[in-house]
């Protein structure tokens, strides 16, 4: 099932008009969003970002798009059973109305809930092979848009494609500085002996609920420093351990990086300190 604007619909009957914003222009931003057992996982983090992404988008803010109808919405969209059994990754993703060209008509807005099921209720660690490579062919640009979680991900699916295409299982992206910004689809945590070390969001990098709430971990961790600067390429093979981070997944230790092997002891570590997060938040 999907809800339209409210409207609940079978997911094969669902549609958009042809000059959607979103589909033409690139003009929406979304959540993804991980639920088990009817609790969505750091919903009002999610809410929050959502607000502050449509308000740098200028986009108009019903005064009925508060947290609480939000997540009604979105309870309303998965079936009684689903909600109370699944585990569930949610997208919602919201819209200009449609009209104009690249000046809108209104900054009024639609939206759309969907989901699918996933296969755990808790965050796990992948320990399998995990091997990344720099993605140079293009570069994300440093600066406030590219930290919006908008549907203009053209770089991401380009390097998907690269990454398939070589064997990696996924990409390490550059800005324009030449500095290491983040996954094709997560943010990225270096450690070094003790110092665990991400992207700012002023280098171009996602402002991922997971690296705010992992951030929030670690700086209750007195065995860990923790720094927020811009990561060089040459840093990547110094590091002991490398991990992505997103909401669906959670922690993803990267194994290799050119011939260099990792560990990913912090970030088991790491992963019983965010389910418990997740569950009780």
């Amino acid at each position: 099932m999907v809800n339209l604007n409210g409207v609940i619909v079978e997911t094969q009957k669902a549609v958009i008009s042809i000059d959607n914003r979103g589909f033409n222009y690139g003009d929406a931003v979304f959540e993804t969003l991980r639920s088990s057992g009817g609790k969505i996982y750091f919903w009002e983090d999610h809410y929050f970002r959502l607000m502050a992404s449509m308000r740098i988008l200028r986009m108009e803010i019903p005064m009925n798009f508060t947290m609480e109808f939000l997540e009604e919405e979105i309870k309303r969209t998965i079936t009684s059973s689903e909600r109370e059994a699944g585990y569930l990754r949610i997208k919602l993703l919201v819209y200009r109305k449609t009209g104009g060209k690249y000046t809108p008509n209104t900054n009024d807005i639609e939206y759309v809930i969907s989901f699918e099921k996933l296969e755990t209720p808790f965050y796990t660690l992948n320990e399998t092979d995990y091997e990344v490579e720099l993605f140079k062919d293009h570069y994300i640009t440093s600066g406030l848009l590219s930290t919006l979680k908008t549907n203009n991900r053209l770089i991401n699916i380009i390097g998907s494609i690269f990454a398939k295409e070589n064997d990696f299982q996924n990409c390490l992206l550059l800005n324009e500085n030449k500095q290491v910004v983040e996954a094709l689809n997560g943010n990225i945590f270096l450690v070094s002996g003790e110092n665990i070390k991400t992207p700012p969001l002023s280098d171009g990098c996602l402002n991922g609920i997971l690296r705010k709430q992992l951030l929030s971990i670690l700086k209750r961790i007195p065995d860990f420093t923790v720094e927020v600067a811009s990561i060089s390429p040459f840093e990547l093979q110094k590091a002991d351990e490398i991990f992505i981070t997103n909401t669906i997944q959670g922690i993803v230790p990267i194994t290799k990086y050119r011939k260099k092997i990792y560990r990913n002891e912090v970030a088991m570590q790491l992963l019983p300190k965010l389910n418990l997060k997740a569950r009780t938040d």
